[in-house]
């Protein structure tokens, strides 16, 4: 007689893993500067040390995670000249690509990129200033992708990760996320096409961020890696 058996689902892989500490990083669940355990994180996810380490390898290839020998891995601490340096590379190029994407936005760039900046506000109001920046993150993400210049908006990407980092060590303005009127105008100027005011708006906002940033040395706090992956 065949015993009819449920299987149980297959572990997460590597990248899936990856995609979620990511998320946690970029949400600042997890901070600058916190350890990551391989034989925990292979706890919490329930999965091989091998697995975990592949994850870590992944994600210290975008940068958002330090390993060091005899050290292990870590969420990346940019330095104070990395932070000015990020935001320096972001005034150059994003600009640019602003100029760019208002040439070629169509219809349903412009829908998606205001469902982003809807979704930005409802974390706001929902006092989940983590998730807000995240969502920031992939708005000038989406703005590369419509530019259609593949090698910068792969810069791009690294780079506004790298910001994330950045504003969870040295942000002093957080009202500064709810620049309400920044994304919006920025929409506006790519819908309208014009190029000229859309480059414009971008470089004011970037420099708007990196003045919002208090670039003095500080300690980052480490939290429980359980409860941050918990939330």
């Amino acid at each position: 007689m065949t015993r009819n058996t449920v299987s149980s689902p297959p572990p997460p892989a590597s990248d899936s893993i990856a995609q979620a500490l990511s998320l946690a990083i970029h949400e600042h669940r997890l901070a600058p500067g916190t350890k990551l355990g391989e034989g925990e994180l292979a706890e919490i996810y329930g999965v091989s040390r091998t697995v975990i380490r592949a994850a870590l390898q992944s994600l210290s290839h975008t940068k958002l995670v330090d390993i060091r020998r005899n050290k292990g891995a870590s969420v990346a601490s940019p330095s104070l000249k990395e932070a000015r340096d990020v935001f320096e590379a972001r005034e150059l190029l994003e600009p640019r690509t602003a100029r760019s994407a208002a040439a070629r936005a169509t219809a349903s760039d412009i829908a998606l990129l205001e469902r982003h900046i809807s979704d930005e506000h409802a974390a706001l109001d929902a006092s989940d200033p983590g998730r807000a920046l995240y969502l920031s993150g992939l708005f000038h993400n989406e703005i590369a992708r419509i530019a259609d210049q593949t090698t910068i908006a792969g810069f791009i990407e690294t780079l506004v990760a790298r910001s994330s980092l950045i504003i969870a060590l040295y942000w002093r303005r957080e009202a500064a996320l709810c620049e309400k009127h920044a994304h919006h105008a920025l929409v506006r100027a790519l819908a309208d096409h014009d190029a000229t005011q859309a480059e414009a708006l971008m470089r004011s906002h970037l420099v708007d961020l990196h003045s919002a940033l208090d670039l003095r040395e500080r300690n980052a706090r480490a939290p429980s890696l359980k409860a941050a992956l918990s939330q």
